[in-house]
């Protein structure tokens, strides 16, 4: 298939529960890559690849998604279509199916794929569904797909077993076949995905082509993860600028600042006198760091406030985020408790969620989750998972 005048298809109707608190107020796509939502990086690969038109299947928290985008983006038209509830991939696909008409693209609105891996797999259909595959060393936590020469023989979710699967990347060529298969598997607790549609294909006898491509292709499913994403886009082409030192025009950098690359300094911060900010930093709009404070290995969200003096290394913001005078972040290895596992030795200092508010001198020992809306007074010591609307008092 050489014509890429194709429908995209995106899922972002998912809520991304493992990325809790963050995703508390937004869904999972719209949480920060690079100072930008994610999603934003998904049309923006779509666009490159050639996509002129764009159906976006959105659930929860729809409104951030609709409010941010609108109509269009980069003058290609959005479609939002609605998936009431989230019961899985092939449901969320075929809410979508009567927007598209012919061969569309499916990609997941949480996964950044640049848009080379798009434009192969596209190349590559010529049959009733085509899989995009990366050579990965490890496929745990993602699909697995097995081939014979390029003719998909197995496709699994989080293969059980130690055979030489490749990854999915979750990017999808379909013929309108593939929802007649998508409605036809069997639901799993309740749940249709798109991978059993595929499996039904292939029952069936049609084609499933897999495209082996390679490029950047990463996926957010844990908070640490969204600093490693952040960190390997200033080391990809996928960021327009023109060095690794990214600072917008609107910004205030004092004379006195030290800026070390890579960074991005979105639209509107103030850097005070004093402050170092670097390397990899990502700070997002309207974001004021204070004289003398330290800012590295970080990722800040709009509209936060960190005071003069503070440390913040390896930390994840939410929106609206006051770090008091003299706090400290120091970073991680740190153990970090998500839902009911625990994550020994992961990279995260802190992760601080929408209008967390400290007062000042306050340390955070490594691998703190802190929930929306909670107060954390002067001099405390912060640790393990507080939830929404906390106060912390020392």
């Amino acid at each position: 298939m050489n014509d890429n005048d194709t429908t995209a298809i995106v899922l972002a109707a998912g809520e991304g529960n493992r990325l809790h608190p963050l995703t508390k107020n937004r869904p999972k796509p719209m949480l920060p890559a690079a100072a930008k939502p994610i999603l934003e990086h998904v049309f923006d690969q779509l666009i490159d690849a050639g996509i002129t038109e764009i159906v976006v299947v959105v659930g929860y928290k729809r409104e951030r998604i609709q409010s941010h985008f609108g109509p269009s983006y980069r003058d290609v038209p959005l479609t939002y279509v609605t998936q009431d509830k989230q019961l899985g991939t092939g449901h969320a696909v075929l809410a979508a199916e009567a927007a598209v008409d012919g061969t569309c693209l499916v990609v997941n609105g949480d996964q950044i794929a640049a848009s080379r891996i798009i434009r192969d797999t596209l190349e590559a259909h010529d049959t009733a569904a085509t899989v995009a595959l990366l050579q990965r060393s490890s496929v745990d936590g993602y699909g697995g797909v097995l081939v014979d020469e390029d003719r998909v023989t197995t496709i699994v979710e989080d293969p059980p077993d130690d055979r030489e699967y490749l990854l999915n990347a979750g990017i999808y060529v379909l013929e309108p076949v593939a929802f007649d298969a998508i409605r036809a598997a069997e639901p799993r607790a309740g749940e249709r995905l798109l991978v059993d549609g595929l499996s039904k294909l292939i029952e069936w006898g049609d084609v499933v082509r897999g495209a082996i491509s390679e490029g950047f292709w990463v996926d957010a499913t844990y908070p640490w993860d969204l600093l490693d994403v952040s960190f390997e886009l200033f080391d990809t082409g996928l960021i327009d600028r023109q060095s690794t030192r990214n600072v917008h025009e609107t910004a205030t950098v004092h004379e006195s600042a030290v800026i070390r690359e890579p960074v991005i300094v979105d639209r509107d911060c103030v850097i005070e006198p004093g402050a170092v900010v670097g390397p990899n930093v990502c700070l997002g709009e309207n974001t004021t760091v204070g004289s003398n404070a330290v800012v590295e290995r970080s990722v800040v969200d709009t509209d936060t406030r960190i005071g003069a003096n503070a440390t913040v290394t390896e930390c994840v913001t939410g929106t609206g985020v006051r770090i008091g005078q003299g706090s400290t972040i120091p970073g991680g290895p740190g153990d970090v408790r998500v839902a009911d596992r625990v994550f020994e030795n992961e990279t995260l200092g802190a992760l601080l969620a929408d209008r967390v508010h400290d007062h000042g001198g306050v340390t955070y020992v490594p691998g703190t989750l802190v929930g929306p809306r909670t107060e954390i007074q002067a001099g405390t010591t912060v640790r393990g998972t507080l939830e929404a609307g906390t106060e912390v008092r020392s």
